[in-house]
Parts: C-alpha cells; structure tokens; sequence
C-alpha cells in the first residue's frame, strides 16, 4: 500500500513539475504572488509583513505535528505555483520532505528563516532525553528573542522576492516589531508574579521560550518516545523538589501521562498550543497559565 502511494505521489510531483514549468516562461503573474511556509505561526509572520502583496500557504495544517505530517498530492500542485518556500528551519516535516519538494518545484525559491538565531543544540541542553533530528531544537518561533529574528528574515525575503515594494515590507516589518515588543513587555510582567520558575511539558516546544525567560522546562517525552515507568518517577521526584505547578499539555500528543504526572504532584493542567497562528496571544496565554493558582 505504500508502495502505491509512493507511485501515486511521484505522479502527482510529476504533473506538478510539468506546470510550474510551463509557467517559468511567463510574466510574474498569479504564480509569483503565491508563498508557502512550513507552520502557522511562521503563516501569521509572513502575513504581517507581506500584506495583500502575497498570499501565504501553509503546509502543516493546524492540529497536525510538523514533526510526522505528510502533505497531500492536492498541497503538492499547489506547491507548484509558489514563488518562494519560507522554512522555519529544522522542524521534522522540513527534515523529511524540503529536498523532495525543492526538486519538484525548481523554480520556487527557498529561504531559511531560522539564520541568525542562536540554535540550542543536543549538547550541553537536554530535554530530558529528548532528540531532534540534527541535534538542533527546532521550535524557535516560541521565543520573541527569536521572532525579531524572523520577522526581519521574511521582510528580506519579501524584498529580494519584490524590491519595488521594499519600503512597504520594511513599514510593515517596523509595525510587526512593535507587536513583537509589546508581547515580550507582556509576557516579563506576568511572569514576574510565576512562583515557580520550573514546568512540565510532554513535547519540548517551549525551549526558546524558557531560555528568553530563565524558566526550566522538563519534558515527558524520553528519546521522542512514551516515558518509561522508570521515566515517569524520576520526573514526579524532580516536579515536587522542584516546586513544579504547572503541567503543558498539546492537543497533538497523549494526555494520560502527563494528567498522572499532575495528579502525583498536585501540578496544574494547562492546555496550550505552540503552533496557534496567533502568535502574540499564544505566547501571552502560556505566560499566564504559569501564574494561575500560584
């Protein structure tokens, strides 16, 4: 059965390919005015800056884990009539498919708007056993240390893509940063009321997060895997020396053993979503549920 999909999908990328290159003889037109970006937030980034000059696709669906998503043949025509890829940077769906999808939509561009962050790597950071491919941590939206980073990654893109329109990209890029600072005021004052400095999320997607706000973040997760039993009561003892009162859970990822890690400790349960589009608000919600009950 994968087999067949596998056929089915190259047949797809085929006939894709075949009409990208049918347009590449042509003016910009429709086909230059059309981005695709890898998640949601990196959507709402791109959208703010690029106005009504471009429309943004997204290729992760919102519910879906940009670490396991596979797209479907429908996203990779439309593919075919993007101007301009913008990754996150080392996010799993990125990892898996942008050499594929590089090679059947030659003429779209591709930009990296991770350059210039300070990654944090596998070494010298843990997340508790926790892997990424690469060995880099890939959630670097989470973060408006970050976010400036790759606003003005998308503003220059968007002005080596459309330089008649610069001014317009750089104005909006301006009004963007100023959201961006707001958010991060936002976020320092609720956080100055936290009274534990220390929480529990499954998946590690709040590194960045924790790092711009001295928190500690543990993770469930064990090598990307359920916890192990043995897992689970190293991370209840660490919770109760620690002071942990706050537990994250995602709607992507299993519950249950992040609802027993809470009941053992007496931790809150706090549902958040790092992959909302509306990026300042989501930011502010997790900074809020780290204060509730304190």
């Amino acid at each position: 059965m994968k087999t067949t999909f596998l056929h089915t999908l190259l047949a797809v990328l085929l006939l894709a390919t075949t009409a990208s290159c049918r347009q590449a003889g042509t003016d910009d037109g429709n086909q230059s005015r059309t981005l695709t970006v890898t998640i949601e937030p990196l959507r709402y980034f791109a959208e703010q800056i690029a106005g009504d000059h471009f429309r943004v696709n997204c290729m992760v669906p919102e519910g879906n884990s940009p670490e396991t998503y596979d797209p479907t043949p429908q996203q990779l025509v439309e593919l075919s009539k993007s101007r301009a890829y913008l990754r996150i940077g080392h996010i799993g769906f990125e990892q898996t498919w942008m050499k594929r999808l590089e090679a059947n939509a030659p003429q779209m561009q591709v930009f990296d708007m991770s350059q210039g962050i300070s990654l944090i790597r596998d070494e010298g950071h843990t997340h508790e056993g926790h892997v990424h491919a690469g060995g880099v941590e890939p959630h670097v939206w989470n973060s408006p240390t970050n976010a400036r980073i790759i606003a003005r990654n998308v503003c220059d893109a968007l002005c080596r893509l459309d330089s008649l329109n610069a001014p317009f990209y750089t104005a909006r890029l301006d009004s963007l940063n100023g959201v961006i600072d707001r958010t991060d005021s936002i976020v320092r004052s609720i956080l100055a009321d936290a009274a534990s400095h220390t929480f529990l999320i499954y998946h590690p997607a709040l590194s960045y997060f924790a790092r711009d706000y001295g928190l500690t973040q543990l993770c469930l997760e064990e090598g990307g895997k359920e916890p192990s039993p043995a897992h689970l009561q190293t991370l209840i003892r660490t919770c109760r020396e620690r002071g942990v009162r706050t537990v994250f859970v995602q709607k992507e990822f299993d519950s249950r053993n992040a609802e027993l890690v809470a009941k053992e400790t007496g931790a809150r349960l706090a549902s958040i979503n790092p992959l909302n589009y509306h990026w300042d608000e989501e930011l502010i919600h997790t900074a809020e549920q780290l204060t509730i009950n304190n």
